[in-house]
């Protein structure tokens, strides 16, 4: 029908008319009339188009082989640069995407394109832009979606992850000794002034240990207490008996300190 000087453009098209080989104009959607076997219509898309940019070996500022993959996402802007300028702009976009992706990710380092691959899609973005915009065409966004690395380099990445772990682990378990540490100072400072509350304390341990086994439990009385009891009650008796030998004071205080409790 374009033959016909009738031709219909699409909502999401811009029609570029060519009069005996000259721009004439742009029609919008919508039926459109020209003049049969003089004017000549190219019909432009304006959507956006997803672009994958195949995967490709690159080797990085740290010399490590990678592979990368990635997308585009441009469309068309002006309809007349996109013919005029450029005779396959799809191809050419494809093709200066590709190199783009092998120069940034060839100049940047393999830690800083496995963690900082925003920085890297908008200077790829950037660059593409820069050069794309003189046919008319607004890339919208770039995306590192893929990146393949070599096996020994995976081993070793995580060898250093679980080393990374483990530092993590030692020093958590540091710091909680070191916390576990003050807290039986204090606990101990404790117990210093107040004798009874290690009594309590074993009291409370022994109820645990019964509510869990019934059975009989031997544990041997407080040692130190029982000969400073046995000590001071010994030297006691002696001051009443008028005893000063000293060996005979160490004899019943030895002898004193032998017995063991027992608890059912």
């Amino acid at each position: 029908m374009a033959s016909l000087g009738v031709a219909i453009v699409r909502q999401y098209e811009r029609g570029v008319v060519f009069r005996l080989g000259k721009v004439r104009n742009v029609r919008e959607p919508g039926l459109r009339f020209m003049i049969p076997l003089v004017d000549r219509m190219r019909k432009v898309t304006m959507r956006t188009i997803t672009m994958p940019i195949q995967s490709q070996q690159i080797i990085t500022r740290d010399n490590v082989s990678i592979g990368v993959a990635a997308v585009a996402y441009f469309r068309r802007v002006d309809a007349v640069k996109s013919i005029v300028e450029i005779e396959d702009v799809q191809v050419a976009v494809g093709q200066i995407a590709q190199t783009t992706v092998r120069n940034v990710v060839g100049r940047s380092l393999l830690d800083q394109v496995l963690t900082d691959t925003e920085s890297l899609n908008e200077s790829i973005k950037d660059i593409l832009e820069r050069i794309t915009r003189q046919w008319g065409v607004y890339v919208l966004l770039v995306e590192l979606k893929d990146i393949e690395l070599p096996p020994p380099m995976q081993r070793a990445m995580a060898r250093q992850a679980e080393a990374e772990r483990e530092k993590r682990a030692k020093i958590i378990a540091a710091e909680g000794e070191a916390l576990s540490a003050d807290r039986l100072a204090e606990a101990a400072d404790v117990i210093a002034d107040h004798p009874v509350a290690l009594q309590l304390r074993n009291l409370q341990i022994l109820g645990e240990i019964a509510v869990e086994k019934n059975s009989t439990i031997v544990f041997p009385a407080q040692f130190l207490d029982s000969v400073r009891a046995v000590s001071q009650f010994i030297e006691r008796e002696a001051r009443e008996a008028g005893l000063d030998h000293p060996l005979e004071r160490g004899h019943d205080a030895e002898s004193a300190s032998r017995p063991t409790a027992a608890v059912r």
